[in-house]
């Protein structure tokens, strides 16, 4: 059974997707079962993977570890998403950039009022990361 808002990942060819809404089905790619990406929340190598989430005066901004974590070609993070009661944004991100995301809470429509905020962050090699 999947959940909304679980991230599964094919372990033969790669292919990641995201649950839009809960299912009584598995989710299957290349023939087999895809791998549900549980949400690490506690760093224990030197990476660090955990976003930080702070407060902004116009919304939020989410920095990938209390270290940058690093943006190379082999690792880096492919994307951070903040929630805010039921708002999802999700920004993506490529080798080079900074791990980090500012979230304007006039563009997505939240308007900052919630007090339920979370953020995850998604490294290409360590999987799913929430705070």
């Amino acid at each position: 059974m999947t959940k909304k808002n679980e991230i599964y990942k094919c372990l033969l060819c790669g292919n990641i997707v995201s649950v839009l809404h809960t299912g009584a089905g598995a989710l299957v790619c290349c023939g087999q079962p895809m791998d549900l990406q549980t949400e690490n929340t506690v760093d224990a190598s030197k990476e660090k993977h955990v976003p930080v989430i702070e407060k902004t005066e116009g919304g939020y901004k989410v920095t990938v570890g209390s270290v940058a974590h690093p943006m190379e070609e082999k690792h880096w993070i492919e994307w951070i998403e903040l929630t805010v009661g039921t708002i999802v944004c999700r920004k993506d991100l490529k080798p080079g950039d900074k791990p980090e995301a500012l979230f304007s809470c006039s563009s997505c429509g939240c308007g900052c009022k919630s007090t339920e905020v979370s953020a995850r962050a998604y490294c290409n090699l360590h999987g799913n990361w929430k705070a």
